[in-house]
């Protein structure tokens, strides 16, 4: 391993799932550097938690290229700030960049933006954007003015879901509108989203969700047809003066087929659409947007249209695919707010593939014969990344619980994969 530089700036990233390791990752490509990893500090770890999953995810476990600090009381919106102010006291000699890896966290920053931006270079948007943009809901009506294609949608409240027949078709998909006051809440029966097949199953799960602290809207949606290689993710940067200067667009190989977590990327490739990625750019200017912007889309074969699904404030969870295509997605975040350095727009047309799954587990359970083929020729041209195993970060601890992973995650398939795509 290349030994470590010390550099003027240091980012933090919060929670240590591989997303945090792909920005960590990223940042010591570019800088020979360590990043900082930061977990809420909880009670009661699960021998299960810390393996797989983990106050400290395994991404981040035994690595050489950053280091874990647990901070007290991080969840906690009341002392989130007072939180991150603390540890910014630890480190006043440094420029310090903050970055988060999940939608709760990027809402909180944006909330005590005015605070927090006293001590960390914060590539997020304001307050009053968020405000526009915060809720599935908010997000489709800024499609429609924008003419951004969505599925059929209908938004249900509590108090207006009883019974009510729907005109669209089964299947059909249930969301929350809110991602963020679901993400918090708990109950039996919880998904991330919901496959529902006839009217008395809707209720079922309309009526579970409701029991629970979930009180916002929900989204009923039309099914889009199409097994995972229809969904694309589009990553995007946009600079300080609001203009898009990084876009790379992925075709979802296979995604995670747990319900818990049904809709995180575990193989991606890189694709490229001008027309999708020029009607975003315009989109993201004209309403002012700055830092990272995630979208999640499938492509409807019945009118070749993409139908977005939904756009996060913060970079994908498999967003190390651009810094691996080429573009080095951190180094824009650096030269931007630090180096001053202006970037002309770009958009990724390398082909590359990655992937948290062993080969062999991905061409087993891809069913779209077309990508197999190219993947597996990337991959013999050596345009491949394991999102984990990574030859300048490992040593034998490292080495053998991602392999357990890997078995872990094979496991997750064979239980999952039929359930799933039924």
């Amino acid at each position: 391993m290349t030994s470590i530089k010390e550099q003027p700036f240091l980012p933090i990233i919060i929670q240590s799932g591989q997303h945090a390791y792909g920005v960590a990752r990223s940042f010591y490509a570019a800088y020979r550097m360590k990043s900082l990893v930061i977990e809420p500090a909880k009670k009661g770890r699960t021998m299960r938690s810390l393996l797989l999953r983990g106050s400290q995810g395994i991404a981040t476990q035994n690595s050489g290229i950053l280091d874990f600090q647990y901070v007290e009381q991080l969840d906690d919106p009341t002392r989130f700030v007072q939180a991150l102010v603390g540890l910014a006291m630890q480190y006043q000699q440094k420029k310090l960049i903050l970055l988060v890896c999940d939608c709760y966290y990027a809402e909180l920053i944006i909330e005590n933006k005015e605070q927090l931006e006293k001590y960390f270079i914060l590539p997020y948007i304001d307050q009053a954007l968020l405000n526009r943009v915060q809720t599935k809901e908010k997000f489709y009506k800024l499609c429609d003015k924008y003419q951004l294609k969505y599925p059929k949608t209908i938004i249900l409240t509590k108090e207006h879901h009883p019974n009510r027949e729907i005109p669209i078709q089964y299947p059909i998909i249930i969301k929350p509108s809110n991602t963020v006051a679901y993400t918090n809440c708990s109950f039996p029966e919880k998904k991330k989203i919901y496959l529902v097949h006839d009217a008395d199953e809707m209720q079922h799960i309309i009526r579970c969700i409701y029991r629970s602290s979930y009180q916002d809207t929900l989204i009923v949606q039309e099914f889009i047809p199409g097994d995972d290689s229809y969904i694309r993710v589009l990553d995007v940067y946009v600079g300080r003066d609001r203009k898009v200067k990084l876009m790379c667009v992925s075709n979802k190989l296979l995604e995670d087929p747990s319900p818990q977590n049904k809709g995180i990327s575990l193989a991606v490739m890189t694709d490229y659409d001008e027309q999708l990625m020029e009607s975003i750019r315009h989109f993201l200017e004209d309403i002012g947007y700055t830092g990272f912007a995630n979208f999640d889309m499938k492509y409807d074969a019945r009118d070749g249209k993409y139908k977005l699904f939904e756009m996060n404030l913060r970079a994908g969870a498999s967003s190390y695919y651009v810094t691996a295509s080429g573009y080095n997605l951190m180094q824009y975040v650096v030269d931007d707010y630090l180096y001053q350095v202006n970037h002309e727009r770009t958009y990724v047309q390398t082909k590359h593939v990655w992937s948290l799954l062993p080969s062999k587990t991905l061409f087993k359970y891809m069913k779209n014969e077309k990508l197999k083929i190219e993947a597996k020729q990337l991959m013999k041209e050596g345009q491949y990344t394991d999102a984990l195993l990574y030859k300048e970060d490992m040593n034998i601890k490292r080495w053998i619980k991602l392999k357990l992973y890997h078995s872990y995650l094979q496991i997750k398939y064979s239980k999952y994969f039929n359930k799933s795509n039924s």
